[in-house]
């Protein structure tokens, strides 16, 4: 029996004017893989995962979520649809706790009428609640969740995004170069916990140019070129110098060749 993938899109298009960001784009992410999307600077990447967890619009084409039609007007949809994407920026408030950071936008309230009523919030349950998330994902060096975001390592910060994407990212985790601003130490880090993402069931689609890290822990890899997908290889029978060479058009993939 054929495994059928969790999240597909065929024929997206997406126009900014004259410039074209997505030139009848096809995608494809199977159940529990880490498949990387890599590709040179302006191929149309970032518009994919836009459109991907509802960032943007699209002029045309269907994205299909567990085989049904969907269509994001926003990330808040895409989140309550189970895509969780953490962003290059991490999107985090530096002043703001683990905790509150954890559940933005999405505070627990207290049972009864202090949460109805008074909307005062669960502490207890979100300190619990991430506190388990963060052990799950091996982080258990940051001793105190209360503590403000803007104190912790740039590999901890890291952490806290994939664990907040990893906890509430039911159907699929999006990570946008989640190694770029760190060191090697902070870098393996993060590497290990999107093994342990995955060995979670939870599909990853990892966005990157670190090389060396995509052909590490991807199971596919999506070559991105001139706004659609050029091909999608195995990194156990492909070098990084062909997974280069494609996506900047020094080489044609074998069954593309004119």
């Amino acid at each position: 029996m054929s495994v059928q993938p969790i999240l597909t899109a065929r024929g997206l298009v997406k126009r900014y004017g004259r410039v074209t960001a997505l030139d009848t784009c096809d995608f494809d992410l199977m159940p529990g893989e880490i498949l990387a999307v890599i590709g040179d600077n302006g191929a149309g990447k970032s518009s994919l995962i836009k459109a991907l967890s509802g960032a943007i619009s699209v002029d045309a084409g269907e994205i299909r979520l567990d085989g049904q039609p969907v269509r994001f007007s926003s990330p808040l949809e895409a989140r309550g649809a189970g895509i969780e994407t953490v962003y290059q920026n991490l999107a985090l408030s530096p002043a703001l706790s683990i905790v509150e950071n954890m559940f933005m936008g999405r505070e627990l309230r207290m049972p009864g009428p202090l949460g109805q009523w008074l909307r005062m919030l669960d502490m207890p349950r979100m300190r619990a609640f991430a506190r388990d998330k963060l052990n799950e994902l091996g982080l258990a060096t940051i001793q105190n969740i209360d503590q403000p975001v803007e104190t912790l390592s740039g590999g901890q910060r890291q952490g806290v995004a994939v664990a907040r994407a990893a906890a509430f990212g039911s159907k699929v985790v999006i990570l946008d170069e989640p190694t770029a601003a760190l060191g090697v130490k902070e870098s393996r880090k993060v590497l290990d916990l999107i093994q342990d993402v995955r060995a979670r069931g939870v599909p990853i689609i990892l966005i990157s140019h670190n090389m060396p890290h995509v052909f590490e822990v991807a199971d596919r890899i999506h070559v991105h070129r001139l706004g659609k997908r050029l091909c999608v290889i195995d990194p156990r029978e492909h070098a990084m110098s062909d997974a280069v060479a494609y996506m900047t058009g020094a080489k044609v993939p074998e069954g593309l060749a004119a």
